[in-house]
């Protein structure tokens, strides 16, 4: 008998006996460390019960201030600049000279006009009384009468543009840029200095067309610059966009009165809130109760300490609340929280 052999195989299978009890062992401690669900045991959530309410829809929306008037001004005839009368960040009024055009040359026309009305006003007085006593045709007057008519509409045209070289404020403003200088030559369509009223603005924002509705011409809602919080406008709505932007969204404009001493600037941001009560009882949840998305939305109803799934319509989503059309009932208990685990039929307990 080879003892060495014997005592071989039992060492073997006495080391195969203890890995055997080894893993048996870290088995049950490895399940006694896992969770082991059990779908009979009641999970415990939170609900809330169905009610129809009038609902307040209360929402703020970013936006930024613009100017009610802003314009390029340019010269409606061409010469060269001969004098700038402001100054960026002038105030001007209605009607205020801006730039001087050099009109020396119109002037000289004008006076050349002049000239000729003159000669040709003594040519009808003496036509005239010649005519009178019959020492010359009549056509003769006729033909200075014209041509002095002619000229007294040469005269109205050069007194027109030597006007016009005295470029003028076309409403109250401030000037915030010059984009030629003296010495300049200036044209028709070439901008020469921009003119930005602020004491009126216009409060622009972009509303998705979900809450369009909330929106109508002639409300009025209260705006908040965020240089001045503490400084409350009113604005009037006075624009809504028909057609969305890239982003399916719709401009909305209010008009509002700047402070006297035009702390709002164009290009500031802001933010209007809209307050409005709903006209009929609607059902409102909380947004957290939903399952899926807003498109396919579902809720777990309780009945019976179970939890079922409903299919529901949102017809809104205002912050943390979903307006239900179709689906609920007055009455109905929903689950708001304690999702995790929960599943189609689950049994549940109130927290």
């Amino acid at each position: 008998m080879n003892w060495k052999k014997i005592i071989g195989i039992i060492i073997g299978i006495a080391v195969i006996v203890v890995m055997a009890m080894k893993l048996k062992s870290n088995k049950a401690i490895s399940e006694n460390k896992i969770y082991q669900y059990d779908k009979e045991k009641a999970i415990a959530v939170k609900a809330d019960t169905i009610s129809f309410n009038y609902f307040q829809l209360k929402t703020s929306y970013t936006g930024s201030f613009k100017a009610q008037k802003e314009s390029k001004i340019s010269a409606e005839i061409q010469g060269k600049i001969n004098q700038y009368l402001v100054e960026e960040g002038d105030i001007v009024k209605r009607g205020q000279p801006l730039i001087k055009l050099d009109n020396s040359l119109l002037r000289l026309e004008l006076e050349n006009v002049n000239i000729q009305i003159e000669d040709l006003e003594s040519d009808v007085k003496r036509y005239k009384s010649l005519a009178e006593s019959d020492a010359i045709k009549g056509i003769q007057l006729e033909k200075a009468k014209t041509g002095l008519k002619s000229a007294k509409v040469k005269q109205a045209i050069a007194l027109d543009k030597i006007s016009k070289t005295e470029i003028k404020a076309p409403f109250n403003g401030i000037i915030t840029a010059k984009m030629s200088e003296i010495g300049s030559f200036a044209a028709p369509g070439m901008p020469l200095i921009q003119l930005t009223n602020i004491s009126t603005l216009k409060f622009s924002i972009n509303v998705a067309e979900t809450v369009l509705h909330l929106f109508e011409l002639g409300q009025s809602h209260t705006v908040i610059a965020d240089a001045y919080p503490n400084l409350l406008f009113t604005g009037k709505i006075t624009l809504i966009g028909s057609k969305a932007n890239m982003s399916n969204h719709f401009p909305v404009e209010f008009e509002i009165e700047n402070t006297s001493d035009l702390k709002i600037k164009s290009g500031m941001y802001g933010e209007v809130s809209i307050l409005k009560t709903s006209p009929n009882k609607l059902i409102s949840i909380p947004a957290s109760a939903l399952v899926g998305s807003s498109s396919d939305a579902q809720v777990y109803l309780i009945k019976n300490n179970n939890a079922v799934l409903q299919k529901i319509t949102v017809a809104d989503k205002i912050q943390d609340k979903a307006i239900i059309s179709k689906g609920l009932k007055e009455g109905d208990v929903i689950v708001t929280e304690g999702f995790i685990n929960l599943f189609d039929g689950a049994n549940v307990e109130l927290n």
